[in-house]
């Protein structure tokens, strides 16, 4: 297929996971059709957390890996029939099609990634799980990049904003975010928002799906909003830039359970 020959459309570029195809497959049965995916590939382990070490110290890391190899697989497992419940009423499907039009790039800011973005010269890109895009990427095309964030931003940046959120007890800013990406980190414009409502049923492991739940619906209007050049004024905020939240670590988790009773 010569893509040169597509006609002006939306694109989206996602990480690897259920996650972003689930947010593939509502757009297109909702009548958002996404004309192009591009896959980036997963940073190497090792590169990871290199990065991740100098940033935040060896024992913080550690704490995080001990979590995501031993709390996350108990979540997983004793969840199973609640995030069936979530797909169920969200229809959230998790199975790519086969007609899928799809690209894999090394990294979102990769020579490859911003020729072929150049190449289809999409409207707008809707980005999920992907690394943070730099200059090079955002002003590659004249179209907008938006993003499904899952936290009210400013206030809560980076990972599982929701479970952040809910450990400060902060639960008017346990929501999705749905922004304007530039190349900070969450920091883009907002276009909508929404609240999430937590049973005694989630945790952690379905705070995620719960967000993706209330952010579908919001990141279709919104991708209708910018198409139809709708939105004129985003919602800002006075505030400094909120704290950059990271996953918990085991002992973290374990305290904010037991004490706090954030499950």
């Amino acid at each position: 297929m010569d893509i040169n020959k597509s006609p002006k459309k939306i694109v989206m570029i996602t990480g690897e996971g259920e996650y972003p195809v689930m947010v593939y497959n509502y757009l297109n049965e909702n009548n958002i059709a996404i004309g192009h995916l591009i896959i980036e590939d997963p940073i190497e382990t090792q590169i990871f957390l290199k990065r991740r070490i100098k940033k935040l110290g060896v024992i913080k890391v550690f704490g995080q890996i001990l979590h995501r190899l031993v709390i996350v697989p108990i979540l997983k497992v004793t969840s199973t029939e609640r995030i069936q419940k979530i797909k169920e009423i969200g229809r959230l499907n998790s199975i790519l099609p086969n007609n899928v039009i799809i690209s894999k790039v090394p990294s979102v800011n990769s020579k490859k990634c911003i020729d072929l973005l150049q190449e289809l010269d999409p409207m707008l890109v809707v980005i999920v799980n992907t690394r943070i895009l730099n200059k090079t990427t955002l002003s590659s095309i004249s179209g907008k990049f938006i993003n499904i964030h899952a936290g009210i931003t400013p206030y809560y940046r980076g990972w599982h904003g929701g479970y952040w959120a809910l450990v400060r007890k902060d639960t008017k800013n346990c929501g999705v975010t749905i922004h304007v990406v530039d190349d900070g980190i969450d920091t883009g414009k907002i276009v909508y928002q929404g609240i999430i409502q937590i049973s005694k049923r989630d945790n952690y492991y379905t705070y995620p799906f719960l967000q993706l739940l209330i952010g579908l619906p919001l990141l279709k209007s919104a991708i209708e909003d910018l198409r139809d050049h709708k939105i004129n004024n985003y919602k800002t905020d006075d505030v400094e830039i909120g704290t950059l939240f990271y996953h918990p670590t085991i002992w973290e988790y374990l305290y904010n359970r037991i004490v706090k009773k954030v499950k």
